[in-house]
């Protein structure tokens, strides 16, 4: 399994021969992808070895779990046609909007287009000491505009610590993403570092010894969020965050 998340779609990669390890390792990540609420999710199933269709009832609980959640995600299917599994899912697509695609390509161009570009904006940032502060403004100015105030606050919080760490951990420049989910607001930060982040268990520093209470970050984060997550990006990785006004649960595959 691959996941690549950024500010609006989600994209899973799923390869090799698919047995119970490989359903247990998918229905995992596709939850942690919808508990992150992307606007659309993409499966691309081209590299999977299934040529009995056993993995077709992990997608379609995949499509009733995303329509589930309000506002609903959206989901498509990238199976090459001269596979088995495309037709099977073609047919079964006719229960309900399960669109499939031949290529990653052109799932992103049709999905892209259904896409509200005045729901999301996005800064790209350096690794500085003033970006923490940008990316703040940033999402004052998204809960302002969308009538969000309740949550200007804890978004804020959320964002800057989410920056910080970024720039503590991976040094490289990152695409910071503020996206309206209903009554609800969805943070993102792309940066070019692989490595996920990981919360250390709390420890009293030392004196003389300040650097030992890092990790305080991603538990204001825990505290402070409804979910937050990371998944390894084609550059790097993507840090995401939600925040509700009240708490929503997804509903998760079985």
């Amino acid at each position: 399994m691959e996941g690549d998340l950024d500010a609006a779609v989600a994209l899973l990669s799923v390869r090799g021969a698919w047995d119970r390890t490989l359903r247990e390792r998918a229905t995992t990540t596709l939850n942690e992808c919808l508990a992150g609420h992307p606007e659309a999710m993409i499966l691309d199933l081209s590299g999977l070895d299934d040529a009995r269709c056993e993995s077709a009832t992990t997608w379609l609980a995949a499509r009733s779990s995303a329509a589930a959640l309000r506002p609903s995600v959206q989901l498509a299917l990238c199976i090459p046609a001269d596979l088995p599994l495309a037709d099977r899912m073609q047919r079964s697509a006719g229960q309900g909007h399960l669109p499939v695609y031949a290529k990653v390509r052109q799932a992103r161009v049709a999905i892209a287009s259904r896409l509200p570009s005045n729901e999301r904006t996005t800064l790209v940032l350096a690794s500085e000491p003033d970006s923490p502060s940008l990316a703040r403004d940033l999402v004052t100015r998204a809960c302002l505009t969308w009538g969000l105030q309740d949550l200007l606050h804890p978004a804020r919080l959320v964002m800057s610590e989410l920056v910080t760490n970024a720039i503590e951990h991976s040094g490289t420049s990152m695409r910071v993403t503020v996206s309206r989910r209903a009554a609800g607001i969805h943070l993102t930060v792309s940066d070019g570092s692989p490595v996920l982040p990981q919360m250390r268990k709390p420890a009293r520093p030392r004196p003389g010894h300040p650097l030992d209470d890092r990790g305080r970050g991603l538990r204001v984060v825990t505290v402070t969020a409804d979910a937050w997550g990371a998944l390894p990006a084609r550059t790097g990785k993507v840090v995401w965050a939600t925040l509700q006004p009240a708490a929503k649960r997804v509903t998760g595959l079985r």
